[in-house]
């Protein structure tokens, strides 16, 4: 039998131990039983275990907000290099310019467009300023945001030496599309924008564009003069659009056309065009509106014509919006898959611009080409005459 109270002495002599000496060991054996006596640690030794570092965690403070927002911005810094790194395609960077067209001004400061504006300016004099308007910005918007309404003041003080008591002014004339490019004629004065507005009106005021068609239009000479007409197209994306409200329509038997009455809502709509070169299923057009109806030149090469201008998305469809979709030859030359062509510009530029009897004598200006245009003309094999007068050769202005 084991004697209890033996034990307990040695029990008590161990624990005396190891006060005196450093611990090596937690457990210790009674000499007289088989039995294991576990020795408890003071509270110092706990609380010195307690604060002591694990080395297989290490010392971590807890991360910050602050921390993480900067590790989330290093992340994807290195990320937007890696993608800059590796080696793009001749698509990929298509894909990309054409987003840069799409994109370029529509969202810059308002000085920082006037200064641009200033850069593009064709022809200036004390009645009239002509100046290449760019891709994507609309001449007008009752939205409040940027547009090149909106920056005229701050650019005609630019163009006085930025003088504080200027009475000089800039109010736009004959405007342009948001998605078209070229010549856009300013008034230096109300005076002066009436006379052009004026000058319109009788036909004196001399506009070509020059465009690229999905086609070739037979034939390659000649004037479409079909009335245009508002209306409204149903379905998932209710909108309007023009169309052709012709006033004649083939007969019954097929041998002939007959007049119809016209639709008091339509317009008369007359538009010259010619066809500058055609290559891979595609033209280079130049067009002379001889009216001003709303999209009056898209209308008629779609509708009329059946060659789509490149990059209009809208009269693609007749019946619903969505990108205009390519043949795929002209998707191969363009270096574009059918998915990517939403973001393809609309070619539609105004090109020429002659102006009679404003102060001076004949005003004619020569708007050059914006990048994006001519690089799909080399793209698709297109070429186009070069005037005498034309000196400068297409610039960078989008």
């Amino acid at each position: 039998m084991i004697n209890m109270n033996q034990c307990a002495r040695n029990l008590l002599t161990v624990n005396w131990n190891f006060l005196l000496q450093p611990l090596k060991k937690t457990q210790t054996k009674c000499h007289r039983c088989s039995g294991t006596s576990f020795v408890c640690p003071s509270r110092s030794q706990t609380t010195a275990t307690k604060q002591a570092p694990d080395p297989g965690k290490g010392d971590k403070s807890p991360l910050r907000a602050i921390d993480l927002a900067r590790k989330l911005r290093q992340e994807k810094s290195n990320s937007i290099t890696r993608a800059a790194e590796l080696p793009m395609t001749d698509q990929q960077r298509r894909i990309m310019d054409l987003k840069r067209f799409s994109l370029q001004l529509q969202n810059v400061h308002p000085n920082v467009l006037a200064k641009h504006l200033r850069k593009s300016v064709l022809y200036q004099d004390q009645h009239v300023v002509i100046i290449n308007k760019p891709y994507g910005l609309p001449v007008k918007d009752s939205t409040g945001d940027t547009s090149i309404s909106s920056v005229l003041p701050v650019l005609s003080k630019m163009m006085d030496g930025m003088k504080v008591r200027s009475n000089s002014q800039l109010l736009p004339c004959l405007g342009l599309e948001k998605e078209m490019t070229g010549a856009l004629l300013l008034g230096r004065s109300q005076e002066a924008v009436e006379h052009v507005l004026e000058l319109n009106k009788s036909n004196q005021v001399q506009r070509k564009y020059w465009l690229v068609t999905v086609g070739v239009p037979v034939p390659p000479e000649g004037m479409i003069d079909i009335p245009i007409i508002e209306r409204a197209v149903t379905g998932s994306r209710p909108h309007y659009k023009m169309a052709l409200s012709p006033i004649y329509r083939m007969n019954d038997l097929g041998d002939g056309l007959t007049k119809i009455r016209a639709n008091r809502q339509s317009l008369p709509a007359a538009t010259k065009y010619k066809v500058l070169d055609s290559h891979n299923g595609c033209s280079l057009v130049e067009l002379e509106p001889l009216t001003g109806v709303k999209h009056q030149m898209r209308v008629h090469m779609a509708f009329a014509m059946s060659c789509l201008i490149l990059g209009d998305h809208k009269y693609s469809h007749t019946e619903k919006l969505a990108p205009q979709k390519l043949p795929e030859r002209v998707l191969a030359k363009l270096g574009l898959e059918q998915s990517k062509t939403r973001h393809l510009p609309l070619h539609l530029h105004a090109r020429e611009l002659t102006l009679p009897g404003v102060g001076s004598g004949t005003i004619r200006v020569l708007c050059p080409l914006p990048k994006f245009f001519t690089q799909t003309l080399t793209r698709l094999n297109l070429t186009f005459p070069r005037e005498k007068d034309d000196k400068t050769p297409p610039s960078d202005i989008v």
